[in-house]
């Protein structure tokens, strides 16, 4: 606002410059003028284009404002008040105000309501004029004062309130990012560590059952105490990768993107072992409908494939401990715009009145580790029924723009 200020003096002065020449006195008169022009114009000119630079050298010393002031003032009486530059006296008080708050703009507009009331009495002494255009340009100044400072109060209120609402957006955002954190974490431990852990209470349970025999079986020992030193070393290396993702260091955002273009997994052989795996040690059947081995294999950026095979992991391990069901089929394919994975059981299904929130107050975390999962990924995720008569279908959406690779994009 200052440099406005400024802006509309420098404007004002290269207006009024030729009649203040032409009415001041030949010889030493012109030279003073053309003086106060050349100075008046240029400091309007610096203060203009590098406020930021000398605006704290002006605020710093009213004495220069004063100077300036002054300066414009013998312009003022060579051209006379019923130019341009009558006007231009007028921001003298706002700057004032503007910069050294309300009691700079009493003494400035004071000063310049001096200069303009002798200046009218003196040019125009030889006829009478009305009070009223003698008072006209003080009152300006008066209220210009008033203004810049007003104006100055109110840009320190609002200068103080945006920093204060930038201060709550930083607090707020902090506390967004380890609320996020601390969400991932407890889904990275849900469907890794606390998940594994179990299988290991599960497998030294039935080695206790087993030891504890009248006559116990040597071989089915050594099966379940391999079963249990399996299931530990898993857990071991689960924390290490939860601990190695942690300490891993963010790349920057073309460092990602390239990153995410290079480490990419294909998604179908990834499920067809997972489906594998869960009949091998739940000995429930899965069906797995994925398109044949012979076309191309869609290769996703590694974090989606392991978002994508964790909802996979987590819908078969609800079906393995509360669905009851014979049979589970794991289906996945290319849907027009959409990657569509499903996961489908025929067993009880969901309790009617199942929702989030009873399931977060009764310690139950599976389906919302899925459900942030599939939001994180960008993915829709539908849980229920389907058009099935029983059972539960697990069905993610992922539009195909995000899991298209980049020549793909560009197409």
């Amino acid at each position: 606002m200052c440099r406005q200020v400024f802006g509309f003096r420098l404007a004002m002065i290269a207006l009024a410059a030729p009649a203040a020449l032409l009415h001041a006195a030949p010889g030493l008169g012109v030279r003073l003028v053309g003086v106060a022009v050349v100075v008046t114009f240029m400091v309007s000119y610096v203060l203009f284009r590098d406020w930021e630079r000398f605006g704290p050298l002006l605020l710093r010393h009213p004495s220069l404002l004063a100077a300036d002031t002054l300066l414009g003032s013998l312009l003022l009486v060579s051209a006379g008040p019923d130019t341009t530059l009558a006007y231009v006296s007028v921001c003298t008080p706002l700057l004032a105000g503007l910069v050294y708050s309300w009691r700079g703009a009493a003494c400035f507009a004071s000063l310049q309501g001096l200069i303009l009331l002798l200046v009218h009495a003196t040019l125009k002494a030889d006829r009478h004029a009305p009070v009223a255009e003698a008072l006209l340009l003080p009152g300006l100044c008066v209220i210009s004062g008033a203004m810049g400072s007003t104006l100055r109060g109110l840009m320190l209120r609002f200068g103080a309130a945006t920093q204060a609402l930038t201060a709550t957006q930083a607090r707020l955002a902090a506390a967004e990012a380890v609320s996020a954190e601390r969400a991932r974490l407890a889904r990275e431990m849900h469907d890794s560590v606390a998940k594994t852990l179990y299988g290991v209470a599960l497998a030294a349970d039935g080695l206790a059952a087993t030891a504890s025999a009248e006559s116990p079986d040597p071989a089915r020992i050594r099966s379940e105490a391999g079963l249990v030193s399996r299931s530990a070393r898993r857990a071991a290396t689960e924390s290490r990768e939860l601990l190695r993702d942690l300490r891993r260091e963010a790349a920057p955002e073309g460092g990602q993107a390239v990153a995410e273009a290079r480490d990419r997994t294909p998604l179908w052989p990834e499920l067809r072992s997972y489906a594998h795996d869960f009949t091998a040690r739940t000995g429930l059947p899965v069906t797995c409908a994925l398109p044949p081995p012979d076309t191309t294999p869609l290769a996703l950026p590694s974090p989606l494939v392991r978002h994508l095979l964790s909802i996979t992991a987590e819908a078969l391990e609800n079906v393995h401990r509360h669905a009851s069901a014979t049979h589970v089929e794991v289906r996945a394919e290319i849907h027009g715009a959409l990657l569509r994975l499903s996961v489908l059981d025929d067993g009880t299904g969901l309790p009617p009145d199942t929702t989030l929130d009873r399931l977060r107050a009764s310690g139950h975390f599976g389906l919302l580790g899925m459900v942030e999962r599939a939001a994180q990924t960008g993915a829709r995720i539908r849980i229920g029924r389907g058009d099935r008569e029983r059972g539960t279908e697990v069905r993610v959406e992922l539009p195909l723009p995000i899991v298209a690779g980049p020549e793909r994009r560009q197409r």
